[in-house]
């Protein structure tokens, strides 16, 4: 038996709550890359199928697990899985300690019930229509830390790193092992 990982959700989300217009991140960010890349180096990742396709060429240090109902999907790096609980089993069977859900909505809105930590990059900026992040209800979550940053002449638009804690442990928390 293996403790459940972490289960934080990562990702960059506009002024008006949306991760995407529909196909990738709608900004291009360095210094949200590279904030990216830190805080999933090392990691097991979730990845909804379109999303991993997007990111191949990021996995060097990452262990990707893609969350696919087809069940001839073969990933070029790492494995598919058919839910969340399998992904949480695969990374506990190894030892991981967190799993990092990187998206796209799909694996957001499954893995957000399983959710300890978010770690979102808030931008200044508003999509208007696109694809929603889920949603952050204030009595469920608590910043615990956050940083800003204006633009610059690299990052055209400001931006603010906020780590999110749940307040209460998630109901499938208390499932921890498996």
């Amino acid at each position: 038996m293996s403790s459940r990982p972490v289960v934080t959700l990562i990702a960059v989300v506009s002024a008006d709550g949306l991760i995407s217009r529909g196909q990738g991140v709608a900004w291009d960010l360095p210094r949200d890359k590279e904030h990216f890349r830190r805080a999933t180096r090392g990691k097991w990742l979730l990845l909804g199928r379109r999303t991993y396709e997007e990111m191949l060429g990021w996995f060097e240090d990452r262990h990707p697990l893609v969350l696919t109902r087809d069940s001839g999907y073969t990933p070029k790096v790492g494995e598919k899985v058919a839910g969340v609980q399998e992904a949480l089993a695969r990374a506990a069977a190894a030892g991981a300690r967190e799993l990092a859900v990187c998206g796209g909505s799909a694996a957001f809105d499954a893995a957000m019930p399983w959710a300890d930590r978010l770690i979102l990059t808030h931008v200044e900026d508003s999509l208007g229509n696109g694809v929603p992040f889920p949603t952050v209800a204030p009595e469920e979550w608590q910043i615990t830390s956050q940083q800003h940053f204006p633009p610059d002449a690299v990052n055209a638009l400001g931006m603010t790193f906020a780590t999110y804690e749940r307040r209460q442990p998630s109901q499938n928390a208390a499932e921890s092992t498996f």
